[in-house]
């Protein structure tokens, strides 16, 4: 095709799930704006637990908000076009907002993959060395930890963005997604993509595959630590304080694992499944991931029960003790004339 003939694309369209009737758009889009919801308001009280409770500034409190932060943000950059789409038949995404949504997306997911490799860290050090945890993995230090993974993140992320905007999108413009993601917008150029999409893969797959190699090392040295303390109590105690952070990484990391080794081997699903895989472990840990926190880990449920406790209280119905004002006023008037009274007498 001649370049005079060329029609390049000015903006894209979000398809979301190729196979979803019509009819069923309204309550898949209820449905999205109800996660959306949860993930707010799940990880908005754990902020607020946070903020408003010095004893929740420790460490592995810190790792956390670094975790929410990168949730809520993720959700907030895909969720509520997929819900527009649905809801109001608006899919249509332009050129430069497709891009940067696609940054943003990857850039969220890198940030998450290397949170969860510190929050390894954070445990293994806590179990490995507990008497050098505190100087080790102190505030200070965990602040800079992820500092540094937020900068570190833009890296790779900014150059696979750059080198895939210029390639030439000249046929159709449907994004096959609830998401613009580097996969699904270079397949539309027309180009061969295999210079863009492999090296993409590879960082995918170094950011993936390394972040779970310092997981996997991190947690097999504190299996190997825990199976020494004699104390069956000790045991059970040192995997319930990994239990909450072992099933966050799980749910972030198998079913990214499991989608890029079908793809590989051979194994194939229709479009509307791989989708609902995708959107699956994007979203369910961010809605997961608060009330694991809150129910697995005893002091964050210790003081969200007391605040629900004062906020109740505070709430609740006057005591029969309270008085209303008009009746303040009269029991005032009653005692002058009392006073009056007896100073006649």
């Amino acid at each position: 095709m001649s370049g005079g003939n060329m029609t390049f694309v000015k903006d894209f369209f979000i398809v979301g799930f190729p196979g979803l009737h019509p009819n069923y758009y309204a309550l898949v889009s209820a449905f999205m704006f109800l996660i959306y919801m949860c993930i707010l308001i799940g990880n908005g009280i754990f902020l607020l637990l946070f903020a408003t409770n010095r004893s929740l500034h420790k460490p592995m409190y810190f790792i956390y908000i670094s975790l929410v932060m990168s949730d809520v943000l993720f959700s907030t950059c895909t969720l509520p076009k997929i819900i527009a789409r649905y809801w109001f038949q608006d899919g249509t995404i332009s050129f430069a907002a497709c891009f940067f949504q696609m940054y943003l997306v990857h850039y969220f997911g890198t940030v998450n993959s290397y949170t969860l490799a510190v929050m390894a860290i954070d445990r293994y050090i806590a179990v490995c060395y507990p008497f050098r945890y505190h100087s080790i993995m102190s505030n200070r230090n965990i602040l800079i930890m992820s500092i540094v993974v937020w900068i570190f993140a833009h890296s790779s992320i900014i150059m696979m963005v750059v080198r895939a905007s210029p390639l030439p999108y000249c046929g159709a413009n449907t994004i096959v997604q609830c998401y613009c993601d580097h996969v699904s917008v270079t397949r539309l150029a027309c180009t061969d993509r295999t210079p863009y999409s492999f090296p993409a893969f590879v960082y995918a797959m170094v950011v993936l595959l390394g972040s779970l190699a310092i997981i996997v090392f991190s947690y097999s040295c504190i299996i190997l630590a825990v199976l020494q303390i004699s104390s069956a109590h000790g045991r059970l105690k040192v995997f319930s304080t990994c239990s909450s952070q072992l099933i966050i990484i799980a749910l972030f990391f198998l079913p990214r694992c499991f989608n890029y080794l079908a793809a590989n081997i051979g194994i194939t699903f229709n479009a509307d499944l791989q989708i609902a895989i995708i959107m699956l472990y994007s979203l369910l840990p961010p809605m997961i991931n608060p009330l694991l926190y809150s129910l697995k880990t005893e002091e964050v449920k210790k003081i969200f029960i007391r605040k629900l406790k004062v906020n109740m209280a505070t709430s609740g119905p006057p005591s029969e003790v309270n008085m209303t004002a008009s009746e303040l006023q009269r029991m005032h008037f009653d005692t002058n004339n009392c006073k009056t009274y007896w100073q006649i007498l």
